[in-house]
């Protein structure tokens, strides 16, 4: 049975992969233009309440930033429960906030997969262990490459996350 669960999780991540390569096959690639690839490491995450069945949560990600601000991507983690669990989806990235070339906000919008058993009901929608999801992030461009990110996990909590880009 976990077996199947690592399957899905890896199946959620392989699928945004091919959607990012799919999604920006028709970016230009001259000099003016400038895609790029992001890790995401979350290897804290605050919950707003506590419980005693809480586990650290560490997350994994993969972005794809098109030159338009658009982004798609895909997440591993471990939930709070233990959990291996997946987050396909689709967003957008505005930078330079409030005149700052170090502020961005960031929406994304996609499908969490893994709350299963006794913790379905801990995410809203759940229908098989599949759960739609919208995540605001607030970030800091420490340089053009690194940046360190904020993310709402709705009632549940917040992440924090250090992005590289390449």
């Amino acid at each position: 049975m976990k077996k199947c669960n690592v399957r899905r999780a890896v199946a959620v991540l392989v699928a945004s992969a091919c959607a990012s390569l799919g999604a920006h096959a028709a970016t230009p690639s001259d000099s003016t233009t400038e895609a790029s690839w992001e890790l995401v490491v979350a290897p804290f995450t605050h919950h707003w309440h506590k419980d005693a069945e809480h586990r650290r949560v560490v997350l994994l990600g993969l972005e794809r930033i098109a030159v338009d601000g658009s982004t798609v991507g895909g997440a591993l983690f471990r939930n709070s429960f233990g959990q291996l669990s997946g987050y396909a989806y689709y967003g957008h990235e505005w930078d330079e906030l409030l005149g700052s070339n170090s502020l961005y906000l960031k929406l994304s919008g996609g499908i969490i997969y893994g709350y299963r058993g006794r913790f379905k009901n801990k995410v809203p929608l759940n229908v098989g262990g599949f759960s739609p999801a919208i995540i605001p992030a607030i970030g800091w461009r420490l340089t053009p490459k690194d940046a360190i990110q904020a993310a709402v996990l709705g009632k549940a909590g917040v992440t924090l996350s250090y992005d590289r880009r390449f």
